[in-house]
């Protein structure tokens, strides 16, 4: 066993029995670099990387590797969902060096911290024109002996260049406009497959935030082409073997452009910003088939993520056990057809390979094929439909599954819980409600210090002992005021509150910029900063999203201007790159319509109460927030001084702190948010 054998980290704890002296990230492993005079190999992954497990089993599994590795480097290996601010830091040099990044990340760097050497996943033997990882260790190893010179000037240069990165956006940083949004639009049209819907080529990613964005503008503006691409997207998504057609959740990405053979994988974060879009989609039209992959997703999370202490995994493997021995990517979720007539026998085996799309030639590998819904209807009853998923769920469970990478992580956890507490009231499943609620106490109890300082990470009910960073406060401040507008508990509100203080006070310089790690965070070789959005929103605009609810919901002025400066990023970004800024336009949708401010008055026990609270969490209204509770509650800003209405219960909607005159008849509540007659 090596140093990595008390980590917390799933993903660190599979590497503690390698022959390579892995050592945690942490002052101690730089120290021994100096006292050896031998550079650092930084190996960043995550526990559900394909690649970096073939890599660990190629070369970190290997005596000869690892002794190559053990007598000539200091070797850090680091979990990047622990420690994203390290793997920002060091993405940020491999891609301006090589020009692509991803997982496994492979740097090589001074004692100094300073990277010299860039590579993701390296063979164990040349190929594809790469070089062998040897090869590159030999490389690496004769530059650090026989030209320290040059290797100093290129890892100072690198410093330097990371240093002197500064987000310059021009002098104009005012909020984003009609302009801004509709030409953001436009960049998304013209980037959109009409054919099989998303946007872009092959390999094809979720975007769940475009599509909250498209929903928000259509909203707000009536462009139908916004809801169309929203639409089309999100049905072919749920359709494709992206999408899991037994059990629901979708995988990480798709390897090709028609959403059919997906990376296996299935992340908390994915699934979150999922069903919270086609939750929402629902509420736009009404869609069945969005209400049903809304809940089947919920559902997944609760039933496969979540912890005995109530918190949400990060994620499933994409490989697991094919029968064989073999570690297969996607052995867990692909037929052959033997093995549909295995589990239904001939007939019902023909019908569900015509329903799911299992070929005798296969969509996958050696055959087999990933299970897709092309349609409906005309291939097989509903009742024959169900008999046919639970044998095949129920044969599926038979198999050797993915490996559970059961950290708790902090920001996406808040996005669960958004996610739950929204789902579970649009469709009365309370059960998904007390879900968020449950995870969100435990961030409160085991995440949150008594000064609101967060952790990013705990496992079996020990939190662990990395800093939160700017997504974890802005997500999770994101998820509680969901939960406060879902169940009228005001404490949620006080709590975002508190995290979105320490935004202000720690993550945000004079010119409303934000910065990933907190001013007292521990130093790297550069802070990071980053506004755009990747598989998650970027903590810039999820903190710029969750300050303009925030000051919503109370009237903080001050949060309200840090949203809006905040937002200076996407006048900038959002004509130019829409997709890569999605989130950021979404607030800016909410920004741009108010936001609506909804205080919904009456006794919790008055049905009255409940319909026009129930109304005014379905308004499309983009990014409208609700407050619920007893007439004389100060329990929230948007409560004092509200009054039933001629004994009665009633809705006070307002817009930029101006209200309209308060109204006690659901139709009229719907009407004036927008809310799809249900």
């Amino acid at each position: 066993m090596n140093r990595l054998a008390d980590s917390q980290s799933p993903y660190l704890l599979q590497h503690a029995s390698n022959p390579v002296d892995w050592w945690p990230w942490g002052p101690e492993a730089f120290e021994e670099a100096k006292r050896r005079d031998v550079p650092v190999l930084l190996s960043v992954g995550y526990s559900a990387c394909h690649w970096c497990h073939v890599m660990a089993h190629e070369s970190f599994e290997d005596e000869r590797t690892a002794a190559l590795m053990n007598d000539n480097f200091v070797n850090i290996k680091v979990d990047r969902e622990e420690r994203p601010d390290v793997d920002a830091v060091y993405m940020e040099a491999v891609q301006a060096a090589t020009g692509q990044g991803g997982w496994p990340m492979t740097v090589f760097l001074t004692p100094d911290a300073e990277p010299f050497y860039f590579g993701t996943y390296f063979p164990p033997s040349p190929r594809h024109g790469m070089p062998g990882f040897p090869q590159v260790l030999d490389g690496v190893r004769a530059a650090w002996t026989d030209r320290r010179g040059e290797v100093d000037e290129v890892a100072g240069k690198v410093t330097r260049d990371l240093r002197g990165r500064a987000l310059a956006f021009g002098d104009d940083l005012n909020v984003p406009g009609e302009a801004e949004s509709a030409q953001a639009l436009l960049g998304l049209t013209r980037e959109y497959d009409a054919s099989h819907g998303g946007f872009g080529g092959a390999p094809k990613f979720p975007p769940s935030m475009v599509i909250e964005f498209l929903l928000r503008h259509h909203a707000r503006t009536g462009a139908e082409g916004a809801l169309q691409m929203a639409s089309d997207t999100a049905e072919r998504m749920a359709r494709g073997g992206i999408y899991d057609q037994l059990a629901g959740g979708f995988a990480r990405y798709s390897v090709d452009r028609e959403w059919v053979v997906p990376h296996f994988e299935k992340m908390l974060y994915d699934n979150a910003l999922l069903c919270r879009a086609y939750a929402h989609l629902w509420r736009s039209t009404g869609s069945d088939l969005a209400r049903r992959v809304a809940l089947e997703t919920a559902d997944f999370m609760v039933g496969e993520l979540r912890t005995l202490e109530g918190g949400f995994a990060s994620a499933l493997d994409a490989d697991s056990d094919d029968g064989t021995g073999r570690h297969v990517e996607g052995a867990y979720y692909v037929w052959t057809p033997e093995q549909l007539r295995a589990v239904l026998g001939d007939e019902d085996a023909r019908v569900a390979a015509a329903h799911y799309g299992v070929t005798e030639d296969g969509t996958f590998e050696e055959g087999a094929s990933v299970l897709q819904l092309p349609q409906d209807e005309g291939v097989v009853d509903a009742e024959r439909s169900e008999s046919i998923r639970e044998r095949l769920l129920a044969a599926r469970a038979e198999r050797p599954a993915p490996g559970r990478d059961d950290k708790v992580v902090a920001a996406w956890n808040g996005l669960a819980i958004a996610a739950l507490a929204e789902t579970g009231a649009y469709f009365d499943r309370p059960d998904l409600v007390d879900a968020a609620i449950g995870a969100a106490d435990l961030l409160v109890r085991l995440h949150m210090d008594p000064r609101a300082r967060l952790t990013r990470t705990s496992r079996d009910g020990r939190a662990g002992a990395n800093a939160g960073v700017l997504e974890d406060y802005a997500d999770v401040a994101e998820g509680f005021l969901a939960l406060a507008s879902v169940t009228g508990e005001g404490v949620w509100v006080e709590f975002a509150g508190f995290l979105l203080d320490i935004v202000l006070d720690q993550f945000t310089d004079s010119t409303g910029a934000l910065f990933d790690t907190a001013a007292d965070a521990e130093p790297l070789i550069r802070r990071p900063q980053d506004p755009t959005d990747s598989a998650t929103p970027s903590g810039w605009s999820a903190a710029a999203g969750a300050l303009l609810s925030y000051a919503a919901h109370t009237g903080a002025e001050p949060h309200r201007t840090a949203a809006e400066k905040a937002l200076g990023v996407v006048k900038a970004l959002g004509p130019r790159a829409p997709r890569f800024i999605s989130h950021g336009l979404a607030v800016a949708e909410a920004l741009l319509d108010g936001p609506r401010e909804i205080a919904v008055v009456g006794g919790a026990d008055d049905e009255r109460t409940r319909a026009l609270h129930r109304t005014t969490l379905l308004a499309t209204a983009p990014g409208a927030v609700v407050a619920v509770g007893a007439p004389g509650s100060d329990e929230t800003p948007l409560l004092v001084d509200r009054p039933l209405v001629d004994g009665a219960p009633a809705a006070y909607i307002c817009r930029g702190f101006v209200c309209d005159a308060p109204v006690t008849d659901v139709v009229a509540v719907g009407e004036r948010l927008g809310v799809r007659q249900v």
